[in-house]
């Protein structure tokens, strides 16, 4: 009925097999991620970055902040002398969260009144902030039950913790996701757009003209990316409007320093997509290898999951994805209203990445069609 169906699929499989590269990447690409992803991928926040501000330093207050880090949702970090240090530690994302004691702690407890003590939570990522604002009421609950136990008959509650959420203190999703997005999308676009870039000149034909001109292998590069760093902020303009005036998210800093700074991420980005097209032969290649690079962008930047809760392994490859820096200064900028002060390290990084992809691409590029 279809005489000529299996002679070509004998052909398409011919063909399958001389392109190894595609082969390799269609078979190992499923295998990879999800031996990555299924070991990175948590959701149970764990060892959230505290600061202490013990202003009694007495047994009783340290005892106390043994018994968070015993739950394990607090690793402590560092402790602080002021309050002022406890917020930079919090601004800059040294710590996740910060647990203040006061002077009168151990007093109020011989007296038999209640004791406050204060922990806040950065809740610019409602999951980790969730998991911390649980936990704190956990350590309050038992050790409400054994003061009261030991003390019969006392009328007031010991200890009470109170729980500060900063930066999203309605815990709101969209507070967390679009900021996230806006990341996300110059991601998955400014790599994908220049990932195929010079093998679209090579299967149309005109890369031939360009390899005759006196134009320079890094002019060729920059010149590739240059007209799509406009597109890149239209689109970041767009998702910031839409999430201001239809989500309502906050937009507590300075808007020319999230614009300068997302300048360096998006030719970050466009740089890798071309450094892949330096890579591979066909579009289909180039549109696998930049998938490949942008899945664990976004599954292991903390876009959609907190870093705290992957195995540290996990975590160093994410410190090397610009998303995870990009997302950090976003959520900084957006949330926080902190400025460069407490992003230099992200910015410097992004700088970095950028400026090792362009000069990668320009070495790996040789102006011949071989």
């Amino acid at each position: 009925m279809m005489p000529h169906l299996g002679p070509m699929v004998r052909k398409e499989f011919i063909q399958m097999r001389r392109d190894r590269l595609t082969l390799g990447i269609m078979v190992g690409l499923p295998v990879v991620q999800l031996l990555l992803f299924g070991y990175a991928i948590q959701t149970d926040v764990r060892n959230l970055p505290t600061v202490v501000l013990d202003q009694s330093r007495t047994p009783e207050s340290r005892d106390i902040v043994a018994a968070f880090q015993n739950t394990g949702n607090f690793r402590i970090v560092a402790h602080v002398n002021d309050r002022p240090a406890l917020d930079r530690a919090i601004d800059r994302g040294e710590a996740q969260a910060g647990i203040v004691i006061p002077y009168d702690f151990p007093r109020r407890l011989a007296r038999g009144t209640t004791a406050r003590i204060q922990v806040i939570v950065d809740a610019a990522d409602p999951l980790a902030s969730q998991a911390a604002i649980g936990a704190a009421a956990g350590v309050a609950e038992v050790r409400n039950l054994a003061l009261l136990t030991r003390a019969a008959g006392r009328s007031v509650v010991p200890l009470e913790a109170r729980v500060r959420p900063r930066y999203n203190p309605g815990l709101r999703s969209p507070n967390y996701i679009v900021p996230g997005l806006v990341g996300v999308i110059l991601t998955i676009t400014m790599v994908l757009i220049t990932a195929m870039a010079i093998v679209r000149e090579r299967e149309r034909g005109t890369l031939e003209q360009l390899i005759v001109t006196p134009v320079t292998k890094t002019e060729l590069m920059l010149g590739k990316i240059m007209p799509y760093v406009g597109v890149g902020l239209v689109q970041m303009t767009a998702v910031l409007l839409l999430g201001r005036f239809v989500f309502a998210v906050p937009l507590a800093g300075d808007v020319l320093l999230l614009y300068a700074i997302a300048l360096v991420f998006v030719v970050a980005s466009l740089s890798f997509g071309l450094f892949i097209s330096t890579l591979v032969r066909t579009q289909q290649q180039a549109m696998q290898v930049a998938f490949f690079f942008v899945l664990p962008n976004i599954l292991l930047s903390g876009f959609m999951f907190p870093r705290q809760a992957m195995p540290l392994f996990f975590q160093w490859i994410g410190l090397a994805l610009p998303l995870t820096h990009f997302l950090k200064v976003l959520r900084g900028i957006l949330l926080k209203g902190v400025g460069l002060e407490a992003l230099w390290p992200q910015v410097a990084v992004l700088l970095g990445f950028a400026v090792v992809m362009i000069v990668a691409s320009v070495r790996r590029f040789h102006k011949t069609l071989d």
